[in-house]
């Protein structure tokens, strides 16, 4: 296992960020989605927590089986797919992501948002730990993007809101920046197979930091998009969305249900969570067969770790496995 703390600043407040999110999800969802494959949207309805009050849980699935190698079709399910659950308890969330395929592997996010400069030391202490928690600042206009995600529009070093007047953010911009806000993440890995598991939860978490970088990014490059929006229209938006984006994927036919009655704590499992971090369809090495690799006829596949500077992989998982370069070993 192997948590990280991730602090992205953004030139918003949490108010703001409520609708901004919402939006950026859901346009970032529909565009990676294709005929086949992409993101489905199982459940999206009111939730009521004891604890935490009323929220929303999501529910979706990233069709992956058209990106599994042949040998793999042979051996998984005929439907491939990581399950994402999420409560949204807005400014505090989690979300969990499983495979289906991979029971040992798991990601957990816990989230809250702060009008601040990442300041907040102390914001997910509720529980002392056996060790300090790594801290990642992720600057979303100075960071390096992958740059197969990289788009002329969304460069933050140049763009600036016309409603707004916020942006052509110069270095530094966080300390003077007003008003500003900060989404923490505490992110967990696990990846429980002996012989890869810190490999693995360690290039995860690279993965992640991209994604986070790139949704950030996306949330305030499309502000103009979504200011003006109020909770019920970017509701609307994002069931119109959803629709669009199950039909677009094809395999699957729509199944949104969006409840006006909130649903009893009973009714749904799970911590308090929230949307998540957009996902998008491309792979790990490390989950690839090398073709050169001599097997028997009657031996069965297995996944095996190659040189991480290998780049020839046949196996392609959603986007938010998606990385420009493999962490090296430990």
């Amino acid at each position: 296992m192997l948590i990280k703390e991730y602090r992205i600043c953004m030139p918003l407040s949490v108010e703001e960020y409520r609708i901004g999110q919402l939006y950026m999800i859901s346009k970032h969802s529909h565009e990676q989605s294709e005929r086949g494959e992409g993101v489905e949207v199982v459940q999206n309805e009111p939730y009521e927590d004891p604890e935490h009050g009323s929220g929303q849980f999501t529910e979706k699935r990233i069709y992956l089986n058209n990106k599994l190698p042949s040998w793999a079709r042979a051996v998984v399910p005929k439907i491939f797919y990581v399950t994402e659950k999420a409560w949204n308890y807005y400014p505090y969330t989690i979300t969990e992501y499983t495979c289906s395929f991979l029971p040992k592997f798991s990601i957990h996010i816990e989230t809250k948002y702060e009008d601040n400069k990442g300041s907040n030391n102390d914001i997910f202490c509720s529980e002392p730990k056996d060790e300090e928690t790594e801290v990642c600042f992720v600057d979303i206009v100075y960071d390096e993007i992958p740059e197969r995600h990289y788009k002329e529009s969304e460069d933050l070093h140049y763009f600036k809101s016309k409603k707004t007047n916020r942006g052509l953010l110069q270095e530094g911009w966080i300390n003077s920046q007003d008003p500003i806000m900060c989404s923490y993440k505490l992110v967990t890995v696990k990846f429980e197979v002996w012989g890869l598991q810190t490999r693995v939860e360690q290039f995860v978490h690279k993965v992640i930091r991209d994604v986070l970088l790139l949704g950030h990014r996306q949330a305030f490059a499309w502000v103009d998009e979504w200011i003006d929006m109020t909770m019920e229209e970017v509701r609307e938006y994002e069931r119109a969305t959803q629709e669009a984006t199950n039909l677009k994927i094809g395999s699957f036919p729509p199944a949104i249900s969006i409840s006006e009655t909130p649903l009893p704590s009973s009714a749904r499992s799970g911590p308090s969570s929230a949307p998540t971090t957009p996902l998008s369809t491309e792979a790990p090495e490390f989950l690839s067969v090398p073709k050169e690799r001599p097997r028997k006829k009657s031996a069965p596949e297995t996944l095996t770790l190659p040189d991480p500077g290998r780049r020839d992989s046949l196996f392609k998982l959603p986007s938010f496995f998606s990385w420009n370069s493999s962490p090296q070993p430990e």
